[in-house]
This record gives C-alpha cells, structure tokens and sequence, in this order.
C-alpha cells in the first residue's frame, strides 16, 4: 500500500470516528501532497513518488516542532499541544527512526566506506548516509556525530 492510499484510509477513518483533529491534520497532509504534485507537473511528473512524500512529512514534523518551541516561549500551551498532536499524526506515516548505537553504527561504516579522516570529507560520508539512510535517519543528529568522530 503507498503512503498515499494508507492518507486515504486514515482519512476515512478518521472521518467515520469523527476524530477532528486527526481529520484536520490528515487534509492538511493531503493537500500539501497536492501542492507538491501540482509544482512537479511541469517536470512531467504526475504524481511523487513515497521518498519524496517521506521527505515532505519530515519537513512538516521539522517546521511543527519550531512551532511548538515558539508557542511554548509564548507560553501559549493550547496551541502547543495542537502541533505536538498533529507531529503525532505525520510521525504514524514515517518509517521507524534508528536509535542511537544503529546510528553511530551507520556513521561508523559510512566513514569506514568513503576512507574520511579529517572534517574535509564530511560531505561524502553525509552523501553515503543520506543515500543510504535518509527514511531511517533524523540527519540534525547525525550531523554531530559525524562531526565528533571525524575531528
């Protein structure tokens, strides 16, 4: 099942439970899709494939979490709290992250796999990582680590 059907029969469902919020979260998701679908027309492509929509979903989740900082400096916790429920509804669609040891092990093998020893060659094992990871791996974590076991 594409992550589009699995929008599409959380939607429903959602609907028929009358679940507002997750209802409210789960359009906003649909339309974003649409809007990127639209913006890729003129590249001749119809529809995005499940790595893109993967990365737009972890943009949504990165720019709610700025929010829920925001809201929470604001002091304003109800609005807070309705970002972190609609985080909760996108991360359900995210493939399961790596913990911590995983991590350290995918950026130990991609430093052992491009030969990088100084910082100088943090790009390639960043592009290893990302090619290799990029669903499984939240890359703002990984990015000091890199950093700490290249210097």
């Amino acid at each position: 099942m594409t992550l589009r059907d699995q929008f599409t029969a959380e939607l429903k469902t959602a609907m028929i439970a009358k679940d507002a919020a997750r209802v409210g979260a789960l359009r906003m998701v649909t339309a974003k899709l649409k809007d990127m679908d639209i913006a890729a027309r003129p590249k001749g492509v119809t529809a995005i494939p499940d790595e893109e929509i993967i990365s737009m979903l972890k943009g949504m989740v990165k720019s709610r979490r700025e929010s829920v900082d925001l809201y929470v400096q604001g002091k304003r916790q109800d609005l807070a709290d309705k970002e972190l429920a609609e985080i909760a509804v996108i991360e359900h669609f995210l493939p399961e992250q790596m913990d911590d040891a995983a991590t350290e092990a995918a950026v130990q093998a991609a430093i052992a796999e491009s030969g990088a020893a100084t910082m100088k060659d943090m790009g390639k094992v960043m592009a290893i990582l990302k090619a290799k990871h990029a669903a499984s791996l939240d890359m703002s974590k990984v990015n000091p680590l890199v950093k700490k076991l290249l210097s």
